[in-house]
This record gives C-alpha cells, structure tokens and sequence, in this order.
C-alpha cells in the first residue's frame, strides 16, 4: 500500500489517474459501518457487503421491534462465519427523536404555501393538513419564525421527498406552520426536526434503556451510538447503566454530535466518550450550509489528535436509489478521507437503499484512492507536535514504530497487545501500511465463572482506520519473555501473507512487549 503513495501537493502526470487501482485483500485503510434493514438483511446480501468491506454492522432501533433485528443478526452472524471476515455491532438509540406517525402509510402531499397543523394527538389520521407527532411538548419549545424539518430519512437534498416548515402560530398543544416547499411524504414514518430549539427528552429513553439492557446484553453489542448527545453528562449515565449490566461494561460509546448543543459542547463529549459519529443529516439542518465542512475539518482533528475514532455519515445519499454517487459525493467521501476520518458510516443507502454491496464497494475504492494521497508526513509531524513532550513511554513506542515503518518501507506493523490501546495508538499515527493487531486474550473471571478476553478487543478495532485484528491463541501471552515468541509471530506472518499483504523479502517492524519493556524490532523475511 506504500509503494504507490503520493502526494497531492506534488506534481503527477496526469495520465496515471487512469491506470487501474491494483486489487487488496483490504478494500481501504478507511473503515465502513453499514446499516442493515430490509434491503440488507439475508445471510447472501450481507455475506457480499462483508466481503466488499464493511467491518461494523449497525443496527438502528428508531424503527423495527427487537424481534426483527435479531432475526438480521442471526444472519450477520451465518454470512461473518461463511465469509470467515469480522464484524463487530453498533447499536444506534433513538433517542429524542421526534417522529411524524403516519399509521395509514399512505402518501402525503404537502404543497408550498399551504397551512400544515402538527398536533400531539396521535389517535388522529395523517393528512396533508394534520400531521400528529409522537411529542407533546412542541408548542412550548417553538415560537413564531422558528424553522421545522420533516423527512423520512432526513435531509438528502431533495426537496421533493422532505419538507420544510415555518412556525405561524402556536394553539394549545398543536404547532401551526406555514409549508415552504412542495413534498410527498411516503411511508409510516418520518423523522422530525425543530431547527436550533432544544427538546426536552432524556437523551436515553426509557425505550433504549429497555433495549440495551435486552437486546444489548443478548447479542454483546461492541458499540453503542448515543443519538443526540448534548453533554458530556450523557455519556456519563450512559456509561453508568452499561456498567451495571456488566456484560457491557466493555463496550464503547459512540456520541453522535447531530445539534448545535452537542457541538457546543464538543471538547468535553470527546473527552467522556470512546469515538465520535459527526452525524451530518441532522446538524445539516441546524448549521448553515456554508459552516458544515468547517465543523467536519475541526471534529475530525480534534478527535485524530487524541486518538479516538470519527465516523462520518451521510456521504452518498443518492445510491439510495442509484448505482453510482454524484460528483460531489465522490469528493465528499475523498475529503473525509483527507480530514483524516476512521469509518464512513452509511445509512439510508444499505438500510433501504437499492445498491448496498455496489455502494460498499463504490465507497471502498474511492476511500482507497483517497488514502493514497493522504500527506502522513505531515499529519506525523502535526500529531507529534500536538502530543508534545515528554511523550508517554506507550505514545513514544507507538510513534518510533510508526516512524521506523515508514522509513524501511515495511509492507505491515504487526502489534501484539491485550487491551488493543497499544495497536490503537500506533493506528493514531496514520501509518501508511496496515498494522496487524494481534490480541492476545487473557483469562479473566468475575468469582463465578472464568471466561477469556479479547473478543471485545479484536472486533473493537474494526472501526479504526488502518486497523485490522487477529484475535490469537489464548495460550501464548502477549507479554513475552523470549525476544519473540516465534509461534505466535508466525501464525500473524502467516495470516499476512495468505491475505496478500506480506511477501518474500519484506521488512515488518514488530511491536510488542518483552518482560516489562516494549520493543520495535524490524525482521527482514526470507524465501
């Protein structure tokens, strides 16, 4: 992956772009989390989307009973073990979310000008003059003026399938508003948004605590996204009630930034959380669009720069319904690829959209093409300088390792570690090959039973860009007393050479532990 690296400030011959990208086992270094849904849900589709790429399957319960996603998840779990690639869970709250019921499903059509009365009644039918909504407190967060969003899936850009409205008057509990553009609203639900007002909801529902605590604990979820965090303080009690089901008390917390109190309290949410999903729909709706591409380059740094992952969503809305993306998209995934972004998240476009596996793997190639001229010298030399000194001895190993790969051109960083922060760190630095985290489980117990560690760790790492696990031999420790413990070693060279990334001849620098010092060593590998 290093050889053919090159610069974006440098001058290229024009010509090359045309040349075809050489196949790897690893679409891209940038990692993709897919939605799975009604579109995206037999064992054969998501078996396909695995192979094109996807490392992290979320699931979504803004819509769907428990039931149902389980149904999806025995499925996930057939085609992980068919197709032999990882893949870890993200649940997604609800959050308060505000949504539009529409129990008749049939179409709405709400024409420009027209008067729209958004009620709490939702024993009412849809209409396109009554819309009744599953809050009742609307009347008293908004005013006269204030802007309302309505769509199925959020705003895509059309405006023929979303809706915008202004707030004309309050009545009691129902909110009159003025209809700004001509939509049809399609399906049993839509999503709700007033722009810029603050809902008074728990960020965790009664409804999700329900959730996590079942369905959660069930199936072991890797990650939770925390919809509409605002403070830190929520991922505090989020923590809190996964640390009381004890199962989860190892699973991470994504806060998803989708309103301007949540990006107002950005510096404090990234300290208390695990990674970040800058979630685009909504916060595209509360920000101007001309300071959208401003708040991505700033919480991707921020959140590189401590070395916690940054999930971008809402890249290629328009492969919902169409096999290639628009210009603009293309350059949109390349640019948060640029920023410096872990995982492109995608939503509508596998949940329900009609090309999950080409939209993958469209996605993949352009995250491929973009990591080939990502500047890593200077991202190095910005990281370090940001970190400073005196480094911590983990930061100054994962940095040397980073540093010492680069300049032998090894073809992989092979790390063993137990926690996975040690491989985790070496990924912040952005190197430009793989690094191989080799997690070694260690035996744990909580005074009932003795289990092993490392799964959590293995499918943890696959939403960090750069990142990819080999979960080892309990029995070989990651803290070795040899300078290399020759069998573990082998089975990670083994591993990268039957993927294609190791071959004869090539330098691999090694990060591991040695008694109580950490050691980065560079083997030369024979025929």
């Amino acid at each position: 992956m290093h050889s053919n690296h090159l610069l974006l400030e440098e001058p290229i011959r024009m010509a090359t772009i045309l040349e075809p990208s050489k196949a790897s086992f690893f679409p891209a270094m940038t990692k993709i989390v897919g939605t799975l849904g009604p579109s995206c849900r037999s064992v054969e589709v998501i078996s396909a989307c695995l192979k094109a790429g996807m490392s992290v399957a979320r699931f979504d319960f803004s819509w769907r009973d428990a039931e149902y996603h389980q149904e999806t998840l025995e499925n996930l779990r057939a085609a992980v073990k068919s197709s032999r690639k990882l893949c870890a869970i993200m649940l997604d709250t609800v959050g308060p979310e505000l949504q539009v019921v529409n129990k008749s499903e049939k179409s709405i059509a709400l024409k420009m000008d027209n008067k729209v009365t958004l009620t709490p009644d939702q024993g009412q039918e849809a209409s396109n003059e009554l819309l009744p909504i599953n809050f009742g407190g609307l009347a008293k967060a908004v005013k006269r003026g204030d802007t309302i969003f309505v769509g199925q899936y959020l705003f895509t850009g059309s405006e023929t399938t979303s809706v915008w409205l202004e707030v004309d008057e309050v009545k009691g509990d129902d909110v009159v508003c003025v209809i700004k553009n001509s939509a049809t609203l399609a399906g049993s639900l839509f999503t709700l948004h007033a722009s810029q007002v603050r809902i008074d909801l728990p960020t965790l529902s009664e409804k999700d605590k329900e959730v996590i605590s079942s369905w959660g604990v069930q199936n072991k979820i890797d990650f939770l996204s925390l919809s509409y965090t605002r403070h830190a303080e929520d991922i505090r009690q989020a923590r809190e009630l996964l640390n009381q089901l004890g199962d989860l008390s190892q699973t991470q917390i994504f806060a998803k930034i989708e309103t301007i109190e949540g990006l107002t309290h950005f510096d404090e949410i990234l300290q208390a959380a695990d990674g970040i999903i800058l979630s685009r729909g909504n916060l595209g709706i509360d920000l101007p669009p001309e300071k959208v591409f401003l708040f991505q380059k700033s919480a991707v740094y921020k959140c590189n720069m401590v070395g916690k992952p940054a999930v971008v969503t809402r890249v290629v809305d328009s492969m919902t319904d169409n096999l290639r993306p628009t210009r603009a998209e293309a350059t949109d995934v390349a640019n948060a690829v640029l920023d410096g972004c872990d995982a492109i998240l995608l939503g509508a476009e596998t949940l329900r959209g009609l090309y999950p596996f080409e939209t993958i793997t469209t996605v993949g190639k352009i995250c491929s093409e973009s990591e080939k001229v990502f500047n890593q010298d200077q991202y190095f030399k910005t990281t370090v300088k940001f970190v400073g000194e005196p480094m911590t001895h983990m930061e100054s190993i994962a940095s040397s390792a980073v540093r010492a790969a680069i300049k032998v051109k090894a073809s992989v960083i092979i790390c063993f570690t137990s926690s996975g922060r040690a491989a985790r760190l070496i990924a912040k630095y952005r190197p430009t090959m793989p690094v191989l985290s080799v997690v070694i489980p260690r035996l744990k117990t909580n005074q009932l039973k003795w289990s092993f560690s490392g799964a959590f760790e293995a499918r943890q790492s696959l939403i960090v860009r750069g990142l990819f696990p080999l979960l080892a031999d309990p029995r070989h420790p990651a803290e070795s007393t040899n300078s290399t413990d020759e069998s573990v070693l082998k089975v990670a060279l083994d591993h990268g050479k039957a993927v294609g990334v190791i071959k004869s001849h090539d330098r691999v620098v090694i990060c591991q532990k040695v008694g109580d010092a950490s050691v980065v060593k560079i083997i030369e590998l024979e025929d």
